[in-house]
């Protein structure tokens, strides 16, 4: 307990606001890096989740590919690409690092996303005349944008957390004073830092968590109002993606989605 009494002491002293590495810099390099890294992977990662989804092709490549991303070290991958491209590019080998890093939870909640569209709305959307490019962008990708989204909060929460590496190669970000306090033994500079990074990641979790409810399409959420002003009761559930059963809407995107679709892989 006096631990985190020192830590918050820690934190506020305007000391460590005003001296060398103040604290508000090293937030605003922390949330750099994550943002930077979250932007990347989304640019690569969401039009290739789109794909999969709305053909159904490559998905147990993804699959596989996202599997064997997750198991890669993040430091060790980082120690490497800095070795491999040199001691001056040390920012692009960080970026590289974390941008691996969020790859696949984007990559997965975009197929699944689609997946999870119903296929009876998707086949009536055909059937009205509208072309393959209709039917992404304006019947599957609004309905599957919850769980989308679902896979950019997800990745964001693990670059917060691994960005703390960055301070082992001079980048900055709240990991230094995490390192720093370790080399010195200075235990509450440590929990300090580790507070300001939780706290960091809870707030950019309460975002996307509010960016997540607000890409509910309207017309799901008046349905749902409906059901419920008519007996049905309200329930946790109607935070629910579109095109899921009640009761069974996973928090993140699940990295396989079991649901038939008659299309091949």
């Amino acid at each position: 307990m006096n631990l985190l009494i020192d830590a918050l002491r820690w934190i506020a002293d305007p000391e460590q606001w005003t001296g060398p590495n103040p604290l508000h810099t090293l937030l605003l390099e922390h949330l750099g890096w994550t943002l930077l890294a979250a932007a990347i992977a989304t640019v690569i990662a969401a039009p290739i989740g789109l794909a999969i989804g709305h053909t159904g092709k490559g998905r147990q490549w993804a699959i596989g590919i996202s599997g064997a991303a997750r198991a890669i070290p993040s430091f060790g991958l980082l120690v490497f690409l800095v070795i491999v491209l040199g001691v001056l590019h040390k920012p692009e080998a960080a970026t590289m690092t974390f941008v691996a890093l969020a790859l696949p939870p984007i990559l997965a909640g975009a197929y699944s996303g689609l997946e999870s569209v119903d296929r009876d709305v998707v086949d009536a959307a055909r059937a009205v005349g509208m072309s393959e490019w209709q039917v992404l962008l304006r019947v599957e990708i609004p309905l599957a944008l919850p769980l989308i989204v679902a896979g950019m909060r997800s990745a964001v929460l693990q670059i917060v957390a691994t960005v703390t590496i960055a301070a082992y190669i001079n980048l900055g970000g709240l990991g230094l004073p995490i390192i720093t306090g370790l080399a010195l033994r200075n235990y509450d500079m440590v929990l300090g830092g580790a507070i300001l990074v939780a706290a960091l990641a809870l707030v950019l979790d309460a975002l996307l968590g509010l960016a997540q409810r607000a890409a509910r399409p309207r017309g799901l959420s008046a349905r749902r109002t409906s059901a419920t002003r008519g007996g049905r009761g309200s329930s946790p559930d109607d935070d629910a993606a579109p095109g899921t059963t009640f009761g069974t809407t996973p928090t993140t995107p699940p990295d396989v989605v079991a649901r038939p679709t008659g299309r091949g892989d």
